[in-house]
């Protein structure tokens, strides 16, 4: 007898504490104050949330997966601060292939978007239009690499990279690369002794990195030891240079059962937005209707009606 399909079902929340500030014990402390994204509907998730700081307002990205197609689009919401309200606005980008990750920045006076495009094999970059629903690929940053959750900052002239690469094994839990570049556009150079860490406790990029007080850059990390997303740790990085860079492990770590009742699964990206931070919470749901759903979506792509 087959067991019935597992589902991941993701959720987005808004804590008020900023990303430096972020602790397990104050995560704990201020659970009753985060801002719940509200049900995006049956079957669909919202995750990987990054936002832009636009006075009062966040405008919050996030990857909307569809179980009913097994395909991930790049939404566009709102959050209003002095009324904590969410408000969809939107699908800011879609491809024929999955995307997720949109990590979002400001540079130059222009917004940029870096999201996973891993089944596309490369990590690009995009550039935001007249209004953030309108998204134009600018360039490849790394072609030929199918990266996972490619985050970036700028750090002492130089432009730095880290990211993960899908591959057997769940190649793309255990290994952390960097890269780095003199200009955002390129051309990008992979340092000459990737991957700098290893382990599936904290390797694959899960959030903003920063630059503590010490000078040290900190970057959130998935904790995939027992699963996918399980929670999110820490590293603190120094000596970045294109040969790699000095990997220390944080102790503390965050977990869905810190944030929330109902989502205890899992915690996988900590974003930062001045005073508030951004992250997502999972719980599993095991049920027979996926198995029709999962019937459903293959007959549509026989007959070309999905993507694939």
């Amino acid at each position: 007898m087959f067991s019935a399909p597992r589902s991941d079902l993701w959720t987005v929340g808004l804590v008020p504490l900023s990303i430096e500030q972020l602790t397990a014990q104050l995560l704990v402390e201020v659970r009753d104050r985060i801002l719940w994204m509200p049900d995006p509907g049956p079957w669909r998730y919202c995750a990987d949330p990054f936002a832009l700081q636009d006075g009062h307002r966040l405008q919050v990205f996030v990857e909307a997966y569809d179980y009913r197609t097994k395909h991930g689009v790049i939404e566009h919401h709102e959050i209003d601060l002095q009324q904590q309200r969410w408000s969809r606005i939107g699908t800011a980008l879609a491809q024929p292939f999955h995307l997720s990750y949109p990590f979002v920045f400001r540079h130059q006076g222009r917004n940029w978007m870096i999201p996973e495009s891993a089944k596309a094999g490369e990590i690009a970059l995009y550039s935001a239009g007249p209004t953030l629903l309108d998204w134009q690929r600018e360039c490849t940053l790394l072609p030929g690499v199918p990266g996972v959750d490619a985050t970036v900052i700028q750090h002492d002239g130089r432009w730095w990279m880290f990211y993960a690469i899908y591959g057997k094994e769940s190649r793309d839990r255990r290994e952390l690369h960097m890269a780095w570049a003199d200009d955002l556009h390129g051309p990008w150079q992979t340092c000459s002794n990737n991957p700098i860490h290893t382990g599936l406790g904290n390797s694959r990029p899960a959030g903003t990195p920063w630059v503590a007080e010490d000078g040290t850059i900190r970057l959130p990390v998935q904790d995939c030891r027992g699963g996918y997303g399980v929670a999110t740790s820490w590293l603190s990085l120094t000596d970045l240079s294109p040969q790699g860079a000095q990997v220390q492990v944080l102790p503390d770590r965050l977990t869905g059962a810190m944030a929330s009742t109902e989502y205890v699964e899992g915690l996988h990206t900590v974003a930062a937005c001045g005073e508030w931070t951004l992250i997502d919470v999972k719980r599993i749901e095991r049920g027979r209707y996926r198995q029709w759903l999962d019937i459903k979506r293959r007959l549509r792509r026989v007959l070309g009606q999905t993507p694939r």
